[in-house]
């Protein structure tokens, strides 16, 4: 088993140990890395495109900054994602709200494609589906709307998943089994049980913020 485990966990101590030596190219891969799930998960905290990116952003260098403290304890995704989590709750908290973590989840992720070759009524039918799909998650309370994003939509799996958000694996089933149903709820009328690849993380998006993190760690072209 830990034959399986210890290359990737070496690798990524690698790249972290370059990246402590103030090698740009190691700061640059580990944004490419991890953008994705940091921004979905953001997001789903927040519910707004462009203060996920700035969240996003702020914990990329406040993670840099504390980049020594990491130990390989837990994989450096699940690191940046506890940042990336307290980064957004803060700044619900400044506007006088209050966010619970979640607890439950279980989940199959059903993929719906959008193929460029198809005819345009049926790629503009995909595509509301797709925005029905995302008005809904964003619809989820937020105790179960973060369980759903990491499980269901970035794929995380229930132990990882519990970690992220430090809580039990049965707390996470729970959560997800009742977001599930939600969402199946708001959808059930117009398009049934599809889940799909909502909250596209476009690359024109993924270059400007991880442009923007190489800028304020010094690193320019």
């Amino acid at each position: 088993m830990s034959a399986t485990v210890m290359p990737a966990a070496s690798g990524e101590m690698q790249l972290v140990g370059r990246a402590l030596a103030l090698e740009g190219g190691a700061f640059h891969t580990i944004i490419k890395m991890h953008n994705q799930r940091l921004y979905r998960i953001a997001r789903s905290v927040v519910r707004n495109d462009s203060e996920a990116e700035d969240i996003v952003q702020e914990a990329y260098v406040r993670a840099f900054a504390q980049l020594g403290d990491f130990r390989g304890e837990s994989s450096l995704a699940t690191w940046l994602s506890r940042i990336v989590i307290n980064e957004a709750l803060g700044r619900l908290r400044k506007r006088r709200r209050t966010v619970a973590m979640p607890q439950n989840l279980q989940a199959e992720i059903i993929k719906f494609p959008l193929n460029p070759s198809d005819d345009p009524e049926r790629m503009m039918a995909q595509r509301q589906i797709l925005e029905l799909v995302e008005r809904a998650t964003d619809r989820l309370p937020d105790v179960y709307r973060t369980v759903f994003v990491a499980r269901v939509i970035e794929g995380l799996s229930i132990d990882e998943t519990a970690e992220l958000l430090d809580v039990r694996p049965e707390t996470v089933k729970t959560r997800l089994h009742r977001a599930r149903a939600l969402v199946r709820k708001a959808l059930a009328d117009q398009i049934g049980p599809v889940l799909l690849d909502a909250f596209p993380f476009a690359g024109r998006r993924c270059e400007r913020l991880t442009a923007a993190v190489m800028r304020r760690l010094g690193f320019t072209d």
